[in-house]
């Protein structure tokens, strides 16, 4: 985005400036060649008076008025676009951190945990299928999941990848809206379960299939969490714009990542952070019935 020029106005308020100076030396031309005859030989002509008042003060204030009106909205622009630059800045550090998590208190001596269930080194190292753009299969996984910590270098480059394709960039930044949100309210999406759904299911739903035989791909199930989204929604229209906008993009992301994809992958993402987004946030709006 290229930023207004910072002396924009200065211009406008010479030119300003210039026509007026102009008509008051205009005036002062006719005026000697012409000079207004306010005293008749009846006395004071007010009427007379008061025209000459109305030629002289009006284009003046109209060239007034059209510079004030011009500076209003050069400021208006610039201070649209200073909110849009930091709304663009907010959003490029927000994509490039850790997926939100919950806070947890320093223990002594750690013990080491088994990854989580979505990593990717689970899906075979064949070259994958493309998934409607050029992302692989495997890049939109991980992104999808986002960098569990800092030092997720193989998260970030997946999540690089994806800022970089149109398609998986507004899915993406949905799902880093809606998961900052939810993060707000306490609710982290590894500390939801999710019930497993086979492949199948997924199919039926991306062909179009809802109600109760389908039920089950919407697996989060937290009746705490699904209480405080549905309160949410109904009090912040902020929230609920973020939350349908990415249940749009996720639905016509699976939509075309089905036909081409495993089972094995399917499962796979079913278990990343932005597809229990989905399942919580569509269970929310009924998206499963």
């Amino acid at each position: 985005m290229t930023r207004p020029h910072a002396n924009a106005s200065g211009p406008i308020s010479r030119i300003a400036l210039g026509l007026v100076l102009g008509w008051v030396v205009l005036l002062l031309v006719l005026f000697i060649a012409i000079p207004p005859r306010v005293f008749t030989d009846a006395g004071f002509d007010s009427l007379r008076f008061m025209a000459l008042v109305m030629v002289v003060t009006l284009p003046v204030a109209l060239v007034v008025l059209a510079d004030l009106g011009l500076r209003a909205q050069r400021g208006l622009r610039d201070e649209n676009f200073r909110m849009q630059s930091a709304l663009d800045a907010l959003r490029q550090t927000r994509v490039s951190q850790p997926a939100p998590q919950r806070p947890t208190a320093p223990t002594p001596a750690p013990k080491p945990t088994a990854p989580p269930a979505p990593q990717t080194k689970q899906v075979t190292p064949e070259p994958p299928a493309p998934v409607a753009s050029a992302l692989g299969t495997i890049d939109l996984i991980r992104a999808l999941n986002f960098p569990d910590t800092a030092e997720d270098t193989e998260g970030f480059a997946a999540l690089r990848a994806a800022l970089r394709d149109p398609q998986a960039r507004q899915l993406v930044q949905a799902s880093q809206d809606v998961l900052t949100l939810l993060s707000q309210d306490g609710i982290y999406m590894d500390d939801l379960d999710a019930a497993p759904a086979n492949a199948d299911l997924w199919r039926r739903f991306a062909a179009g299939e809802r109600g109760a035989g389908i039920a089950d791909v919407g697996g989060v199930t937290d009746q705490s969490a699904l209480a405080a989204v549905l309160h949410r929604k109904k009090s912040d229209t902020i929230f609920r714009d973020s939350m349908l906008h990415f249940l749009r993009h996720f639905d016509k992301m699976i939509d075309s990542f089905v036909p081409d994809a495993s089972d094995e992958e399917l499962l796979i993402l079913a278990q990343t952070r932005s597809a229990r987004a989905f399942m919580l946030l569509g269970r929310a709006v009924g998206t499963f019935e």
